[in-house]
């Protein structure tokens, strides 16, 4: 199962925030009881957490940053994230990742 789906207003990502690792970004997909998440490192300061899994996806996606937003799962490290534009060409940068 694929870590996106698409939704009325883009897509909806689950990643796996993966705090202090030694390296940021995208790491790869994580299996998940639900299927798969997309795993994003990125270091928990002050509580720029979300912003920074937030950036980190749109920097991927090539989307401006204010196009990602968390649905689910602000005080957790698995999330939902909703990437506003079209459902199909992030479809196919998504399957890139």
């Amino acid at each position: 199962m694929a870590f996106w789906r698409a939704v009325p207003l883009g897509m909806s990502v689950s990643v796996k925030v993966q705090p202090a690792a030694r390296r940021a970004g995208i790491l790869g997909t994580v299996p998940d009881t639900t299927g798969t998440r997309l795993k994003i490192a990125e270091p928990p300061e002050d509580g720029r957490a979300n912003w920074a899994a937030c950036a980190a996806l749109a920097a991927c996606l090539d989307v401006l940053p204010s196009a990602v937003t968390v649905l689910q799962g602000a005080g957790t490290r698995q999330k939902t994230l909703l990437v506003s534009g079209d459902a199909t060409a992030l479809a196919t940068r998504l399957a890139a990742l």
